[in-house]
């Protein structure tokens, strides 16, 4: 080979390595760049963020849920957040600090907040002199029912969500334990270690096996291919042979035939492990699909502080095409695991004639001087079935709550269609409801569970569905 052949190798090899250093350079600045600022070990937009006043959060009645504190003087003066109702939102505000980075709505709307929306303007306002300064962000969350969640949870771990049925709007997003977002700084340490997982949004990171709350999926699923109506008889005898292994009626009481209706309000094991066989596999899971199982869900937190809601095998979500035993997972076991706000989104979606309405937790953004630059307008997710399907598991549930296993959750004077559910677990039970009121023109849709408990979903939490449900239709 000669020198020149050599040079014109050595050439093309140089050419090569500076395209990928460019190509590397570009997706870290550009690409991933939102990535980098997010990322905690990355203090450099944290730091020049302190410089920017930054937009204030507040609840839907006006109450501020995050505010700035002024620290130093000229040059180095800077500002730090502060939390003005200490820990009552903390999981769904988050927080955010040089040392410890940002969590929640003050992440997800880290844009907003801080005036990063354009950055020709943003550029501009610099080249001008101008001081950037971020928008307010209003949420749609509700401090009373908030408060109300929380003490009905009266220290048990768990959660609460509740979602207007008609916008998506998140009310209540309460986890128990909780923590103060103001000790974060000093305190994180001590948090990550805690017992109980403070620092761990229950509503939308932690995976529960929803027991007989996911029979209505697997009603849907019946009654709105047509293969079923609420007046279609099945034996409920016990016990049944479901996947090959016998399954029994919760005391191993059997009920003979008896229609839908019935077994929805009486939560009869073998009727619906049988219905999720005859509707099978393919079709559960296009239904679950279209709640919104299997997927992340669709709300304006970071990723990161999501988990999807579906059936697990070794971390792994699995499909159709997976072995799994569909009459067990039609009556929420198997192996089975939702978030709670998965399950607020199925009862909404129910009481909104078949609409799953995409959740969201902010409503509106403002300018310093209040002037609305943005409105979140309520966006259709997905028509999960059709409308008079919807109606009839409206009217299905009611007798749940009426003269079923969720007369706890019942309001005077108003309507309320519920499920009950009472998982197993390591010898203790999870206890849920899920429901909505008033029937015919819901207002709102909520799901509870509690962790680790000794009674049953229709002792322990539609009691406190009852008392969330009635703070928000005052």
């Amino acid at each position: 080979m000669n020198v020149n052949l050599r040079i014109r190798h050595l050439f093309v090899l140089l050419l090569v390595l500076f395209g990928l250093l460019i190509a590397f350079t570009s997706y870290w600045s550009v690409l991933d760049a939102k990535d980098l600022e997010a990322n905690t070990a990355n203090k450099r937009g944290l730091l020049e963020e302190q410089r920017i006043r930054r937009g204030l959060i507040f609840a839907r009645d006006g109450t501020v849920l995050a505010r700035n504190r002024v620290v130093g003087r000229g040059d180095s003066r800077f500002y730090r957040r502060t939390y003005p109702v200490d820990g009552l939102f903390a999981h769904a505000v988050g927080y955010n600090f040089v040392e410890r980075g940002r969590s929640g709505i003050e992440r997800s709307h880290n844009d907003d907040l801080t005036g990063d929306t354009n950055e020709f303007t943003t550029l501009w306002d610099e080249l001008r002199g101008h001081q950037r300064e971020g928008d307010d962000v209003v949420t749609s969350l509700d401090p009373n029912a908030q408060r109300v969640a929380i003490n009905a949870l009266a220290g048990r771990a768990g959660s609460v969500v509740a979602i207007e049925p008609q916008t998506g709007r998140v009310n209540v997003m309460a986890s128990v334990p909780g923590f103060d977002p103001n000790g974060v700084p000093r305190d994180f340490a001590q948090l990550n270690r805690a017992p109980g997982s403070p620092l761990f949004n229950r509503s939308a990171q932690s995976g529960y096996p929803p027991g007989s709350t996911f029979k209505v999926v697997t009603a849907t699923a019946a009654l709105d291919t047509g293969r079923f109506n609420p007046s279609s008889v099945i034996s409920g005898d016990s016990p049944k042979e479901i996947g090959g292994v016998p399954l029994s009626n919760f005391g191993n009481q059997s009920f003979g035939p008896v229609t839908l209706t019935t077994a929805l309000t009486k939560s009869i094991n073998t009727v619906w492990g049988r219905v999720g066989e005859l509707v099978g596999k393919d079709t559960m899971f296009t239904y679950m699909r279209r709640f919104g199982f299997n997927t992340k869900p669709p709300i304006d937190l970071p990723g990161s502080e999501l988990r999807s809601s579906g059936v697990f095998s070794k971390g792994k979500l699995l499909d159709e095409s997976d072995d799994v035993d569909i009459g067990r997972v039609a009556i929420g076991q198997e192996r089975l695991l939702v978030t709670p706000l998965q399950m607020a989104m199925v009862a909404s979606t129910i009481s909104n004639d078949g609409k799953l309405m995409r959740p969201r937790l902010v409503q509106e953004v403002r300018d310093a001087d209040g002037r609305t630059v943005k409105r979140v307008k309520p966006s259709e997710e997905a028509a999960v079935m059709k409308p008079e399907t919807a109606r009839a598991l409206a009217s299905m549930m009611s007798q749940v709550v009426k003269e079923g296993t969720g007369t706890a959750a019942a309001l005077s004077g108003i309507d309320v269609a519920g499920k009950t559910g009472t998982a197993e677990v390591g010898g203790t039970n999870q206890a849920w409801f899920i429901g909505f009121a008033p029937v015919g023109n819901p207002r709102v849709a909520v799901a509870v569970t509690v962790e680790r408990t000794s009674g049953q979903g229709g002792t322990i939490a539609a009691p406190i569905a009852k008392q969330v449900m009635e703070s928000l239709l005052r």
